[in-house]
């Protein structure tokens, strides 16, 4: 039986039970915390015990072992993660008396900043796709809702009809727990998806008889006629970005949303709201792609920035009080966009 299907304690169904009913936990998470317990309960049961009883150092044991095993920091912290909640879970509900994780420590991830595009080869890539037949029109409207927008891939496929009706420059995005948001769609993502959904475009590749319930409302579909998976999307990224050279994931389309939303001076706050990250931690993480940008700014602008004085216009004659003498190995304001 595989990990996903294997059975678990009444305390774990009922800890991923509630992730899922009163914390709107996305389904990916939830199978990845299933997976995790399934292990940690093994390797009790093995010690004779259960969560119910486990002790400090049985999580100890079960964390050594996962990085004996080779696995990722990211891995081992994820399965911290889901045994720290189920622990506290346990205690919360009065199923436990004491919480065996309080004193684990995991390591803190080091933050991974977003591989960002300029904006030069975002529009390559949208650019270079300039056919006329169904799939050109899908292909291209799809890049520039997942540029245009900084929907993720699962988002933009999940686009129904519905949720571009609304007549108000707007689309309704569902991310992860299902939670909903609005997000301007913008005149390039609109202009595209008008001609994907006018009698040229989605029309053609709509079958029909729709095989499966709700590919009729699909606004994205693949050529059997039936709604464009995740997969499929990640495909036609990947492929469009290859037909001009630039090596591309749909996410880095989303990532490159952030990181020019920022460069032009977009509050971290509004980025965080449009791309739906629950924390204004995991958007600031843009602000870091985006230091070049602030430090080019700051060179043009500040007197005593230590910019040499060729490099300053003047403004009367002499260099500027306290300019230090040019030199080698002096850096250029680099292009924000380059990133």
């Amino acid at each position: 039986m595989s990990s996903l299907g294997a059975p678990l304690g009444r305390g774990s169904e009922e800890y991923l039970s509630w992730l899922a009913v009163e914390r709107g936990r996305a389904a990916s998470t939830l199978a990845a915390y299933r997976r995790d317990l399934v292990h940690y309960e093994a390797a009790l049961d093995a010690c004779g015990r259960t969560p119910l009883d486990a002790r400090a150092e049985d999580v100890e044991r079960y964390v050594a072992g996962l990085r004996a095993d080779g696995q990722s920091a990211a891995t081992v912290a994820r399965a911290v993660s889901a045994l720290r909640g189920l622990h506290r879970f346990l205690v919360d509900e009065g199923s436990a008396d004491h919480d065996p994780t309080a004193d684990i420590e995991t390591g803190r991830l080091p933050a991974r900043l977003p591989k960002a595009l300029g904006e030069r080869d975002v529009a390559r890539v949208i650019e270079g796709v300039a056919g006329d037949d169904p799939v050109s029109r899908r292909d291209r409207a799809l890049l520039e809702v997942l540029y245009g927008t900084g929907a993720r891939v699962s988002e933009a496929v999940g686009l129904d009809l519905a949720d571009l009706a609304g007549g108000d420059g707007l689309v309704r995005l569902y991310g992860k727990g299902s939670k909903e948001r609005l997000v301007p769609l913008g005149s390039y993502a609109a202009r595209a998806l008008a001609r994907w959904l006018d009698e040229g475009g989605r029309g053609k590749l709509a079958p029909e008889r729709w095989r499966r319930k709700g590919d009729a409302e699909a606004v994205f579909l693949n050529t059997r006629g039936g709604r464009l998976s995740r997969q499929g999307a990640f495909a036609v990224v990947r492929a469009r970005g290859a037909d001009v050279g630039v090596g591309l994931a749909p996410h880095a389309l989303r990532h490159s949303c952030a990181t020019h939303l920022l460069s032009h001076g977009a509050d971290v706050r509004v980025v965080q709201e449009l791309l739906g990250h629950a924390s204004v931690t995991t958007t600031q993480l843009y602000t870091k792609v985006t230091s070049d940008h602030l430090r080019a700014a700051y060179e043009r602008a500040h007197p005593r920035a230590g910019v040499p004085a060729a490099r300053r216009p003047r403004s009367g004659g002499g260099s500027p009080v306290g300019a230090p003498p040019q030199g080698p190995g002096r850096r250029g304001a680099a292009d924000p966009l380059d990133v």
